[in-house]
């Protein structure tokens, strides 16, 4: 699905985070990228190491 705008755990919002975080990832490591952007807790970057999109493999399967 779609990554989350806040954080399960904490509350925290971290939605507006992901596109940058795809970006920095391709270049430096996930640690690396997730300090870069101030993601310090472990929960929140927990949301950033576990998501998986599946938006594009739903898509297939909307209803008419």
């Amino acid at each position: 699905m779609e990554f989350p705008v806040r954080c399960f755990t904490c509350g925290g919002v971290i939605g507006h985070l992901y596109e940058d975080y795809k970006k920095l990832e391709k270049e430096k490591t996930p640690e690396v990228a997730m300090d870069e952007l101030g993601v310090h807790r472990y929960c929140c970057r927990r949301m950033f190491l576990s998501h998986v999109n599946l938006v594009d493999t739903l898509v297939k399967y909307r209803r008419a």
